[in-house]
């Protein structure tokens, strides 16, 4: 009798699941305890294990694609059994062939017009070759709505086996390697170095050598949210970033129209571009077929010398600027902060703390062989301890509940130059000081070189932002959520300052900490403060 597989409930907090890899397909002979998939939670990646033994009949959710918990996953019965009252009954939409690869639905025209070179689209089924694959761009993570193809480690007409990495792939969270689950030749790239497209656009097709793949190329249907994509056969130049406007006004029109009827031949993408960047087309020189103007002819178009100014003169000089695209790491962290900011009611507790005894500390301490800590290293052990005492302060909030964290996770925010990431330091209350300069320099290295894992990135239960090494003296951050509160460390400053009723030079650091007020009310972060205070002014009781 067939089993109906749902997606399962990995974390207490997960909601919904992505197939990140199956371990078997259609047709496989399951055993008990055989890994059926990698399921990707909202926290990690996890194998997800066969409770029944038999054959895989039926795949509900493709690699790649998210489902919510309780939702078909698969299906497992007897080689052959009849199973589509099964997929009548199903919830999902899954049950037309969604596991294989037998057609792909297309936008085609009723009929070609070459004279408006535009199209009527209607659906048809688009046929795919045997021993032919579409890659698609893959959810790469469990917030990732779209990727850039940061490297193509292949190019059309290499030879893929299956294993090799085909291209570096960067999500809103990391740049990750994407391997290729099929081996052949790559026939066809559908994204250039540097191009984004949604999740399960077309990325590219693997096949037999020889293949003849342009009518899947260019029939494809996109992610809905996707723009349709003018895509060759081989991958084409990427578009320049920089674009360059004139300033004389009165100019003589040159018209470089590619018809000589003087009707101009434009795509629609290419059109939309020009209206958006105010380009007039007949100053466009089309590169496409018959003279047609596309989309890179806009992005490269620069207002051309000969159109000289006439009549009253004006200054010549240039207006000009670079447009860079909002990386996927960029908009996650817009996104996620915009969220934080509006939705947790935030405010601030200012600090200044005495560094005389953290100064003499550290030098002491950096004077033994083969040691050294940063003051930076000294804040998180600091924190850490005081959230052990603090509980309320380590805690998260939820739209049903409040989570008092009895263990301490703390992120340590590093700078990186698509934004801000926030690798956790683990257990930060058991560890020595020189355990966590050692991970905390190897965290801030490797996020430089974007090889930090997700599940490094993920499960802090309170932050520190420090621009101290920068000058900051003092700044004010926007909450990690589901975290209650972030601390941002400013620099040491000399200044004059009272001690025992006397002005003498003094060393201080200002700190400021945003709260949650659902869950830590000023009262409770005060006292945090208080805490912190006590082991930042007099560090030797943090080896106590």
């Amino acid at each position: 009798m067939a089993e109906i597989i749902n997606m399962p409930r990995l974390s207490d907090t997960m909601e919904e699941g992505t197939v990140a890899s199956w371990l078997k397909k259609v047709g496989d002979k399951v055993e008990e305890g055989d890994i059926l998939a990698e399921i990707e939670t909202d926290k990690a990646t996890m194998e997800f294990e066969s409770f029944y033994e038999g054959t895989l009949l039926h795949i509900g959710v493709k690699e790649g694609e998210t489902t919510k918990v309780d939702e078909l996953l698969a299906i497992i019965g007897e080689k052959g059994e009849d199973i589509s009252s099964i997929l009548e009954n199903s919830n999902g939409e899954t049950q037309n062939s969604k596991e294989g690869n037998d057609v792909i639905p297309t936008e085609q025209s009723d009929e070609e017009s070459h004279n408006n070179d535009e199209t009527s689209a209607k659906e048809e089924e688009v046929e795919i070759p045997e021993g032919v694959t579409v890659v698609t761009m893959p959810r790469l993570s469990d917030t990732m709505e779209e990727g850039t193809v940061a490297t193509w480690l292949k190019k059309v007409g290499d030879n893929v086996e299956e294993g090799d990495i085909l291209a570096e792939i960067e999500t809103d969270k990391a740049t990750m390697e994407f391997e290729s689950f099929q081996s052949g030749t790559l026939l066809h790239v559908g994204l250039n170095e540097g191009e984004s497209a949604k999740v399960d656009a077309l990325l590219a097709i693997i096949g037999p050598k020889g293949t003849d793949v342009s009518n899947i190329a260019k029939n494809f249907k996109m992610d809905s949210g996707s723009d349709k994509k003018e895509i060759a056969a081989k991958p084409i130049e990427t578009p320049k970033a920089e674009h360059k406007k004139e300033t004389p006004k009165q100019v003589a029109t040159t018209s470089s129209s590619n018809s000589t009827s003087g009707r101009i031949f434009v795509s629609p993408l290419a059109k939309k571009l020009a209206e958006e960047k105010g380009i007039n087309l007949s100053e466009v020189q089309g590169s496409g077929e018959n003279g047609r103007i596309i989309k890179r002819d806009i992005e490269n178009y620069t207002p051309s010398t000969s159109t000289a100014s006439v009549g009253k003169f004006v200054p010549s000089g240039q207006e000009d600027f670079n447009e860079v695209p909002n990386s996927n790491m960029r908009k996650a962290i817009a996104k996620n902060l915009a969220k934080s900011k509006f939705t947790a009611p935030h405010y601030y507790l200012n600090v200044e703390f005495d560094m005389d005894n953290a100064i003499a500390f550290r030098e002491q301490y950096n004077s033994l062989p083969d040691t050294k800590i940063s003051f930076n290293d000294m804040v998180v052990k600091a924190c850490a301890l005081a959230l052990k005492q603090h509980p309320q302060v380590n805690s998260q909030w939820f739209d049903d509940k409040m989570r008092m964290n009895n263990h301490v996770h703390i992120g340590v925010a590093v700078a990186v130059p698509d934004g801000l990431v926030v690798p956790v330091v683990r257990f930060a209350n058991e560890q020595s000081l020189p355990q966590i300069n050692a991970v905390v320099k190897d965290f801030a290295g490797r996020a430089r070189n974007k090889k930090l894992t997700l599940e490094e990135m993920e499960g802090s239960t309170f932050t520190i932002s420090n621009l101290g090494m920068f000058g900051i003296e003092s700044f004010t951050s926007i909450i990690n959520q589901p975290n209650s509160a972030i601390l941002s460390v400013g620099t040491i400053v000399q200044k004059p300052v009272v001690k025992n009723g006397q002005i003498v030079v003094g060393n201080t650091m200002k700190l400021s900490m945003a709260c949650d007020h659902r869950t830590v009310d000023g009262a409770t972060g005060s006292l945090f403060l208080q805490t912190l205070k006590g082991y930042i002014e007099n560090p030797v009781t943090m080896l106590v």
